[in-house]
């Protein structure tokens, strides 16, 4: 049985990766129970991963894995709005399942989606380049409307889950919402995955890593070229 902040924050870091796809970091767990410091989130974090609610991810910056809600919990029914990013993140040494009986025709349960070269979490680099191969995605993680790909090179965002040589997929979109991650382009140049905020009438571009200052440009230099939507990592 869980006490009460434990289910409280087993819960927090669920609907949390609902809406983003990612964990909440250290200091958002604080807030929103109410902590003193961050040494309780480690306590209560522990605890949770001792009793088989969560998985730490090993060598991976506020990387967390929720296995398993508690019994009496049921989320409720809520219609899906906009998208939110999920992980494909390969076997990782866990034994097959068993198969299905009737298994999903294959040409119905994914879709391929265009890799356009890389973008930059970290120094942007050149903006965005052609179609270079293609990548298979599951249906589920996509929704409506026209989806790209790049690789990730670079660790800026690396406490919102992205890591250097990850996939991310793209929801093309010209516009975003206070704390959307996105495909911003700058001076038709230079493009960068950053969370979009707004400063007065300028845009920031925050980094997911204390090591990189969040940059502001005026609202005619940066062109919003998609949203997050997903992220795919391969394991070797």
């Amino acid at each position: 049985m869980l006490t009460r902040k434990q289910q409280e924050l087993l819960l927090f870091i669920h609907e949390r990766m609902k809406e983003s796809g990612v964990p909440p970091s250290f200091d958002e767990m604080k807030d929103a129970l109410d902590l003193a410091s961050k040494s309780g989130i480690h306590r209560l974090i522990t605890a949770l991963e001792e009793r088989g609610f969560i998985r730490r991810l090993p060598n991976r910056a506020r990387a967390l894995e929720v296995i398993k809600l508690p019994e009496a919990y049921t989320a409720p029914a809520q219609p899906r709005r906009g998208f939110s990013p999920s992980v494909i993140e390969g076997s990782l040494g866990k034994p097959p399942t068993a198969p299905r009986a009737e298994p999903p025709p294959a040409e119905t349960s994914s879709i391929a989606v265009p890799v356009m070269g890389r973008i930059a979490a970290g120094v942007p680099i050149s903006a965005i380049q052609n179609n270079t191969h293609e990548v298979s995605v599951p249906l589920d993680m996509i929704g409506s409307g026209e989806h790209y790909a790049l690789e990730i090179k670079g660790d800026s965002m690396i406490e919102a889950g992205i890591l250097d040589g990850d996939t991310v997929i793209i929801r093309n979109a010209s516009t975003a919402s206070p704390g959307d991650i996105v495909v911003a382009l700058i001076d038709d140049e230079e493009a960068t995955l950053k969370r979009f905020r707004r400063k007065g009438a300028s845009i920031a571009l925050e980094a997911a890593n204390p090591a990189y200052e969040t940059r502001i440009f005026g609202p005619d230099r940066v062109k919003i070229q998609g949203k997050l939507v997903g992220l795919i990592r391969r394991y070797h």
